[in-house]
């Protein structure tokens, strides 16, 4: 397996890291998670991602589709039904995702923690 730093400097580094960052973004892999394995639409997406506003979810939604992750479909009714869901390669990140949110659950309290004294200690740092 490479290590990190032979992947950053693959040959194509900037896909490499553009694709990271879009993994690393505040909304990507939660919606990767509530998509799960079901179709939904628009604003039930809305609806179960806490603080995420129309436009953050279209522009993730929109990133998402550009990359082969979520394909988008839209149903001729009026009014104009639209359904999300992940591809087989979506598919395949949402095993990651659950895996890097168990990590989190499991280490949030002690992260929370440790924040909590690198804030208090601010002054010491300082000097």
């Amino acid at each position: 397996m490479p290590t990190m730093a032979e992947l950053c400097t693959s040959e194509d580094p900037e896909l490499f890291r553009s694709l990271l960052s879009r993994m690393g973004d505040k909304w990507t892999l939660l919606v990767i998670g509530v998509l799960g394995d079901e179709r939904q639409r628009f604003t039930e997406l809305a609806e179960v991602i806490p603080g995420i506003s129309r436009r953050m979810l279209t522009v993730t939604l929109r990133a998402l589709e550009r990359d082969g992750l979520v394909s988008r479909t839209v149903h001729a009714e009026v009014p104009p039904r639209v359904e999300y869901e992940l591809t087989d390669l979506g598919r395949s990140l949402q095993y990651v995702a659950l895996a890097l949110a168990d990590w989190v659950r499991e280490h949030q309290q002690v992260i929370a923690g440790n924040r909590q004294v690198f804030d208090g200690d601010g002054d010491a740092r300082d000097r």
